[in-house]
């Protein structure tokens, strides 16, 4: 079959690779019909991290189930299915407890956890490719209505709108209040637009990508451009109040200023001064525990580190981690069905498997057109 294989840093390729088979009874085998490319695959694309040559990408995938293993009980041959990006065992202390994102039995050479081709996240091959191999699939597979309909939305519940959502969940949005996004990349379109799902009263969006600003605004968040200034300052002079009441950071280690220059910790920094105090803060920007683009944390550049005193005496609150995505899968699933929830808007390119080479290029550029980009194997 057809796969996108990451070569080196900035660069993947659409190559023959082998494919997938039945290797547990649990398993089935899924022949792709949406596949997403991921901001997240973006660390591994640049070289950020250490993954290998030869490894096939894809984690936010969806499909009709085309093999079934013996020990599969409610997945069909037929069914068409979203796979949320957590591969999960569904038994272990944390599946049971619904966070599929930390499972215990899934990543043996890791910490807790697994997903679809992501390097550390245990032997799973990715799914930008013609088929997948899903394990434990009673678990993992969520099905969605037959046919065609939605396909842009439904892909979306394989991560960045389960994510999104789990964002406002971090941060305790509910009805009335007032929530600051930073970063308007697909993740933080669909944190805005969980925050208006829960009925915010106003949705502020960080970023400087004119074309990522122009979708916030047409969904009917507001913008704001930290090339104009101070965000901090910028939303406090909006609200004209002691803050908004929460704040979520959907940039991670590599945020940047308006100078380009990359600032580990500023996002968090200016997310604390944006909240007012006894606020909540949703933390699902990628952080790690070794970050290639920090400074030496003996160097003199302190002002980059997070600034825990100034949280501290705000009294804020902070939740952090991976989304445990099939936790609201099914239920951002049915409102999708009922019309409550489109979050297919965010999409802007529905690409052949064999532009996807292309289509990271310019997905890593943020180039206008590209805000997400999904690969449908088959066109």
């Amino acid at each position: 079959m057809k796969a996108v294989v990451y070569k080196g840093p900035f660069e993947v390729a659409v190559e023959e690779v082998e494919d997938p088979k039945i290797q547990d009874p649990t398993d089935v085998i899924v022949r792709i019909t949406s596949t997403a490319i991921c901001g997240s695959d973006l660390h591994m694309y640049e070289g950020r991290t250490d993954a290998e040559p030869g490894i096939t990408f894809g984690h936010e995938n969806m499909g009709i189930v085309e093999e079934v293993g013996d020990g599969v009980h409610v997945v069909k041959k037929g069914d068409r299915v979203v796979m949320p990006f957590n591969v999960a065992c569904g038994f272990c202390d944390n599946c049971r407890k619904g966070k599929s994102a930390f499972c215990l039995t899934v990543n043996v050479d890791g910490f807790a956890g697994g997903a679809y081709g992501y390097v550390g996240m245990g032997p799973y091959a990715g799914g930008q490719a013609e088929y997948l191999r899903v394990p434990f699939a009673d678990y993992n597979c969520v099905p969605l209505p037959e046919g065609t309909e939605h396909e842009k939305d439904f892909a979306l519940l394989a991560d960045i709108f389960p994510t999104g959502y789990h964002s406002t969940e971090l941060a305790g949005v509910r009805p009335g209040d007032t929530v600051a996004v930073y970063g308007a990349g697909p993740v933080g379109i669909m944190a805005a637009y969980s925050a208006q799902l829960k009925g915010a009263s106003r949705v502020f969006v960080v970023d400087n990508v004119a074309n990522r600003l122009d979708i916030v605004k047409d969904m009917g968040a507001e913008p704001i451009n930290f090339d104009d200034g101070d965000p901090v300052e910028q939303i406090h002079d909006a609200v004209q109040d002691y803050g908004v009441d929460r704040g979520i950071d959907a940039v991670g280690y590599q945020a940047t200023a308006a100078d380009g220059e990359e600032q580990p910790a500023v996002v968090l920094n200016q997310l604390v001064g944006t909240v007012k105090a006894t606020g909540g803060l949703g933390i699902i920007g990628l952080y790690v525990p070794s970050d290639p683009g920090a400074p030496d944390e003996h160097s003199a550049k302190g002002e980059l580190l997070f600034k825990v005193g100034k949280f501290f005496e705000k009294g804020q609150t902070m939740g952090t981690g991976q989304a445990d995505a099939k936790q609201y899968a099914h239920t951002l699933r049915d409102l999708i069905i009922a019309g409550r929830a489109k979050p297919g808007f965010i999409v802007s390119k529905e690409l052949p498997l064999e532009d996807a080479p292309d289509a990271y290029e310019r997905f890593d550029k943020r180039e206008e057109g590209y805000s997400k980009v999904l690969l449908q194997p088959g066109r």
